[in-house]
């Protein structure tokens, strides 16, 4: 059986396709921009699920802030070890950025039964004490959402940005929607989908544009 075995060749592949359903079912949909484009269609190429067209809500400050703090090498913050493998290394890289996910450190597990708590919370809390610049890119746990922006609300100013796509029942939904209206720049996927491969799609769509056009 003949099949496309290069991966380049897929991915371009996977993109076409995208864009000839959207022109077939959404023939009027029109895209903001390149950069919230490149975005959305990451989103889509990872789930194969349209919806993202509609739910995936970026805020109009976010390009600008997240590209200038990247630029300035802050630091990011992944709720999942997931998300953070699924980020793009070689992007992070070129761009001299680092990576953290505290959630399954003893110290996180310690702080979170101390105090009563989850360990994406306390993670929250061991991330808030590092006062380097920050993105936070929440693809699972409602509770590090919620803590975080209680920390913005605190005062907390290295906080720069937050992609928050946590997916599930329980305060998801909620969490996202809170997001959505919060004063930071912001992409939230309103609604119960979401996910930590999504998190990363995200990332790696703002990332590989950064390194483009280096």
């Amino acid at each position: 059986m003949e099949y496309i075995k290069n991966p380049m060749k897929i991915e371009d592949e996977s993109f076409k396709i995208i864009q000839s359903i959207i022109d077939e079912q959404r023939g009027n949909y029109q895209f903001k921009n390149e950069f919230e484009e490149a975005i959305i269609k990451r989103c889509i190429h990872t789930s194969a699920d349209f919806d993202y067209l509609d739910n995936l809500k970026i805020s109009e400050d976010f390009q600008a802030t997240i590209t200038k703090a990247l630029k300035n090498k802050a630091d990011i913050y992944t709720d999942t070890n997931m998300a953070l493998s699924g980020i793009n290394k070689s992007a992070l890289s070129k761009l001299g950025i680092s990576v953290k996910c505290y959630v399954s450190e003893p110290k996180t597990a310690e702080i979170a039964k101390e105090k009563g708590i989850t360990r994406s919370m306390a993670s929250v809390l061991r991330m808030i004490e590092e006062k380097k610049d920050k993105i936070l890119v929440v693809g699972n746990a409602p509770t590090y959402l919620f803590q975080a922006m209680e920390e913005i609300q605190k005062g907390d100013t290295s906080i720069k940005a937050i992609i928050g796509v946590p997916v599930g029942f329980v305060g998801a939904a909620e969490s996202k929607d809170y997001l959505s209206k919060f004063d930071i720049p912001h992409i939230a996927a309103l609604g119960r989908k979401g996910g930590s491969n999504i998190a990363a799609a995200i990332v790696n769509a703002v990332l590989y544009q950064m390194v483009e056009r280096d």
